[in-house]
């Protein structure tokens, strides 16, 4: 665990039991390690298995990887009935997987428009509709959405991430609102840019001079860098932990000021 997963670990998560999607890598992992370290149990489910049953087996007893593509409805309710099955109950979920293109408007065709809306909006969907059940037989729960600051703020490129994450954004009030009477809050974060194994691949992917674009999207920061997962981390232990108990329907932007300047 590095240090900045480790920052305030405690026993904020004690007895929870929680689902993380997305987890092999990035800010699912990260907040993967976080939660283990602050009293959780976590099923781990990811289509990247190497990396995720890697991950869970650094976590040891209190991890566990289940393969899973969010935009099935029946793979979430596999990992949910295979967390039930082994930690005993469903506390907290965060949907948090999600992909990406750099393609705008003209360059991006129907079949990649339909993934991107299947993984990062319908998959948030299914996490929450197929977690519910689960979580009344726990008495109660919290969701917590990856959702981003491109929910908030434009750019070229990137329309449909910028697309479902406003949409995560909108079904997280959607259904805040709608599960208060089964004692489940519903939250989302949005994170800024920040230093994944994805951002890497993407900006190798696109652009002629790596280190260049990389200064020059680090240069758009207040901060002047990018945040790192772990400090990402903490906002999705606040949001599942009994401390935000009056806290549903928000938006935690943790971004460096990107969005305010």
């Amino acid at each position: 665990m590095s240090g900045a997963d480790r920052t305030g670990a405690g026993a904020r998560l004690a007895g929870k039991v929680a689902v993380v999607t997305g987890a092999s890598n990035g800010i699912g992992a990260a907040v993967a390690r976080r939660f283990v370290a602050e009293g959780a149990r976590v099923v781990l489910a990811d289509l990247d298995e190497r990396a995720g049953r890697a991950l869970a087996g650094e976590l040891g007893a209190a991890a566990a990887f289940e393969r899973c593509d969010v935009s099935r409805p029946a793979d979430l309710q596999a990992a949910f009935e295979a967390c039930e099955a082994r930690f005993g109950r469903l506390d907290v979920l965060v949907n948090n997987a999600a992909i990406q293109s750099t393609h705008d408007f003209e360059a991006t065709d129907e079949a990649e428009w339909q993934r991107i809306v299947d993984v990062n909006l319908k998959g948030a969907f299914f996490g929450i509709r197929q977690a519910i059940a689960f979580m009344r037989r726990a008495g109660g729960g919290a969701i917590v959405n990856t959702s981003s600051t491109f929910a908030i703020v434009g750019s070229p490129g990137y329309s449909a991430y910028h697309a479902t994450k406003g949409g995560v954004s909108a079904l997280t009030r959607a259904a805040a609102v709608s599960l208060i009477k089964d004692r489940i809050r519903v939250n989302a974060v949005c994170p800024g840019t920040t230093m994944t194994e994805g951002l890497v691949a993407g900006v190798r992917a696109t652009a002629v001079d790596y280190d260049a674009a990389m200064a020059s999207y680090a240069a758009l920061q207040p901060m002047g860098r990018f945040a790192q997962p772990g400090e990402i981390a903490g906002a999705y232990v606040f949001l599942a932990s009994d401390e935000a108990s009056f806290v549903t329907g928000a938006e935690l932007v943790v971004d460096g000021a990107y969005t305010v300047v």
